[in-house]
């Protein structure tokens, strides 16, 4: 805004529009976040094929779809119940098991909150055991393709000391404001790129 001017007052937080006094260069560098109301998962692990968040979970993208736009819930702890880790549960087979075992003999969940949960359970030096003794077992083609494609992504995470459940963002990174300038043209009227309106949304939403 101008009240703050040369270097000596570096550092310093304009209290009037709440800009840091400092080098224009940062303006190309320092990077923001909008944290979100709630978790949503990574569109590249979702829908690449094969998906990886599916395979890390062991469910179908079809599977995973549900979960994550709130048609199915999931279970996360069966308990001491007939129900299994994992298996999909519509509303109404909610509340009939509800009502058979009662509300608090289960734990489900549903979004992509309930997938987090599942993800940051994974330890991935225990699957990696489990999946390598698993393929000695098996003999069916079909299935051994599948155990080597998810030993092959838990090795890669395990690999890159990346965890499971930051295929779930918390968080949208904000690129610096120069590389999506606000342009001035002819009558007062200003070129925004896209990106500026798709954070507004976000933020609004």
């Amino acid at each position: 805004c101008g009240k703050y001017k040369r270097m000596k007052f570096r550092g310093i937080i304009c209290e009037k529009c709440g800009v840091e006094v400092t080098l224009a260069k940062v303006r190309r560098e320092r990077m923001g976040h909008i944290e979100l109301a709630s978790p949503v998962a990574h569109i590249w692990f979702l829908k690449s094929l094969p998906s990886r968040i599916g395979l890390m979970v062991d469910l179908t993208l079809k599977e995973l779809e549900k979960i994550l736009y709130f048609e199915s819930y999931v279970v996360l702890e069966p308990g001491t119940t007939d129900l299994k880790m994992l298996q999909l549960l519509t509303e109404d087979q909610l509340m009939s098991k509800q009502d058979e075992f009662g509300d608090d003999q289960f734990e489900v969940g549903i979004g992509a909150e309930a997938i987090k949960k599942v993800l940051n359970r994974i330890d991935t030096d225990a699957e990696k055991v489990k999946l390598r003794a698993d393929l000695k077992e098996t003999t069916s083609e079909a299935k051994r393709k599948k155990l080597v494609k998810r030993l092959k992504l838990i090795e890669a995470f395990g690999e890159s000391g990346c965890r499971p459940d930051w295929m779930i963002l918390d968080v949208v990174p904000v690129i610096p404001p120069e590389l999506r300038p606000l342009v001035p043209l002819d009558g007062g009227r200003f070129a925004t790129s896209d990106l500026n309106d798709l954070y507004r949304r976000v933020i609004n939403r």
